[in-house]
């Protein structure tokens, strides 16, 4: 059954509007393509933390006016934007070099998830993501080569 604003986890209880309100969207979405509860909470927490860091007022003022029917009954177009695939909640995540600095990707992914302007800061990004998954990181040096590898399972 779909998340609204009435009925959802608690750990979502504290978030600001338009956070708590992406949050559940995302949710939604990911427990509709097949993610578990326990798996879609966190991620879709922290994907609605950082969409909210970099939307636009327009955009967090359409989510912000969301009604529960629309978290509900996403249509299409909100659908396809947050298309996930759970195949890659088992896959490490990879820090290499990018044309705007360094990014992070899912191995397997088509595109890259976040860019930094340091590699410090992309390491940080890619170890949040698979502690959240319980996965690795694997950190490329500039010529590709793996420079090192962490294990987040347990």
């Amino acid at each position: 059954m779909p998340w609204d604003t009435n009925d959802y986890p608690s750990s979502l209880k504290n978030l600001d509007t338009p956070v708590h309100k992406k949050a559940i969207d995302i949710a939604n979405a990911m427990i509709e393509e097949g993610y578990k509860e326990n798996q879609a909470i966190p991620i879709a927490t922290e994907q609605a933390k950082e969409w909210y860091e970099n939307a636009e007022e327009k955009e967090i003022n359409r989510v912000t006016q969301m009604s529960d029917e629309n978290l509900k009954n996403r249509d299409d177009d909100v659908k396809n934007s947050t298309k996930s695939r759970p195949e890659l909640l088992d896959k490490g995540e990879h820090v290499m070099v990018h044309e705007d600095g360094w990014a992070v990707k899912a191995e397997g992914a088509k595109q890259v998830s976040n860019v930094f302007d340091t590699k410090e800061k992309a390491i940080k990004r890619a170890e949040e993501i698979a502690e959240n998954k319980q996965t690795s990181v694997i950190i490329h040096k500039k010529d590709g080569s793996i420079q090192d590898r962490k294990e987040f399972n347990g």
